[in-house]
């Protein structure tokens, strides 16, 4: 199947719907911002018209404060496959979520169940002396620790987590996934003067479509600031700015340099996706129709044919 992926704001997005209109295809997001209900200006979702010319899933799916893991994804994705073939149509992932791709293209492990309470202990131990996770990490399983990156606080927690429960190291344990075979990955990028320029007018037409408003309507239902979804850039900067720690002109600032700053850490992340085929809308006019010819080649192939992942 196909993964059509890319920075924020590439125009993901807009090529997808036309690719579906071409190949009768379904949009299956791979976005964990647009899972979430009562987010839609920050998260940058399809339209309601967009949504009319092409089925979209997999977005508004849970409440701001539900738990929704790569795990519960990819069974998600699995089903909407499923889905989608059994109507004779053909399931097109779109998005730019990294850990989701992974999943996608790598499998997921996931046979140690979350423990709140362990959780808890060790964000405290970390609180109270920064640093200790990850040395704690680096003599549990030096391997994990060299492929996690020093201030991804969320993965260490689930390697040390993993490795306190099981008595295995997380690194081994993760050796047992079978990666998938069954995607081809597209990567959508533009020149970084033109994304940019892109980034800062989305930021723009998000404040004047209502995004301050937006914030506010998440809090007054009880959505607070320390929930994961509200961490979102453009979120967090905005709750900033109500509570009088930045200025107006601040906050639009600080969203448009974080989310340029975010867009080049997923370019980076792309890079890893050595196989992957990478186009640049700034330079290639046929992308559509390249990318058409790739999803019928397969469709003639028949590896659509099976409706699972």
């Amino acid at each position: 199947m196909i993964i059509i992926a890319g920075p924020t704001a590439v125009g993901k997005t807009d090529l997808a719907i036309q690719l579906c209109q071409k190949v009768q295809g379904e949009i299956i997001s791979v976005d964990s911002r647009q899972i979430y209900r009562y987010m839609d200006i920050g998260t940058a979702k399809p339209s309601v018209e967009e949504r009319k010319l092409v089925k979209h899933h997999l977005i508004d799916i849970v409440n701001p404060d539900e738990y929704y893991s790569a795990y519960q994804f990819k069974n998600d994705a699995n089903q909407v496959v499923r889905t989608i073939t059994e109507q004779g149509k053909i399931p097109i992932f779109v998005g730019g979520t990294g850990l989701y791709i992974d999943t996608l293209l790598k499998g997921i492990f996931e046979g140690v169940p979350r423990d709140e309470k362990l959780r808890s202990e060790l964000q405290k131990i970390e609180k109270e002396n920064p640093g200790a996770l990850r040395e704690m990490l680096q003599r549990y399983d030096p391997q994990a620790a060299s492929k996690i990156h020093r201030n991804d606080l969320k993965r260490t927690i689930r390697a040390l987590e993993v490795c306190i429960k099981s008595g295995r190291k997380f690194s081994e344990m993760q050796k047992q996934i079978k990666s998938a075979d069954k995607y081809t990955l597209v990567i959508l990028l533009r020149d970084r003067t033109e994304l940019y320029d892109r980034i800062n007018s989305r930021v723009d037409m998000m404040i004047r479509n209502g995004l301050i408003e937006e914030v506010k309507s998440l809090l007054q239902r009880g959505y607070t600031k320390e929930l994961n979804s509200m961490k979102t850039i453009g979120y967090q900067e905005v709750i900033g700015y109500l509570e009088g720690s930045l200025g107006y002109e601040e906050m639009v600032e600080a969203i448009k340099r974080n989310t340029r700053h975010f867009a080049r850490r997923q370019m980076i992340w792309f890079r890893r996706y050595k196989e992957a085929l990478i186009f640049n809308l700034s330079k290639d006019e046929e992308i559509l129709e390249k990318i058409s010819q790739i999803v019928l080649e397969k469709t003639q192939h028949g590896l659509y044919s099976d409706g699972g992942l």
